[in-house]
């Protein structure tokens, strides 16, 4: 797919600044970051989704865990004494 992007000479100029220090091309910059932006974009689309679907949980059946609860968890995690994840409660 060919795409054109018009820029300004600005922003033009810092990403030929970049390639220029990276022996790159200004496509390669330019093809990155929009690679990295579209995942950033999707991993936040999916923990948005991951949020929604645990609220429409817990909104259905009142079931969760306290933060003090997930932090005394987490702070075994790594230790011989690790503790399984507590039980969901009303």
């Amino acid at each position: 797919m060919a795409t054109s992007l018009k820029l300004n000479n600005d922003l033009q100029a810092r990403i030929q600044h970049i390639a220029e220090i990276q022996h790159r091309s200004a496509h390669w910059i330019m093809c990155n970051a929009i690679r990295m932006y579209v995942e950033f974009e999707e991993h936040r689309e999916t923990f948005k989704q991951e949020a929604l679907a645990s609220w429409a949980h817990y909104q259905k059946t009142g079931k969760h865990l306290t933060g003090k609860e997930v932090r005394e968890w987490l702070s075994t995690w790594g230790d011989e004494l690790e503790i399984e994840m507590p039980k969901c409660h009303k």
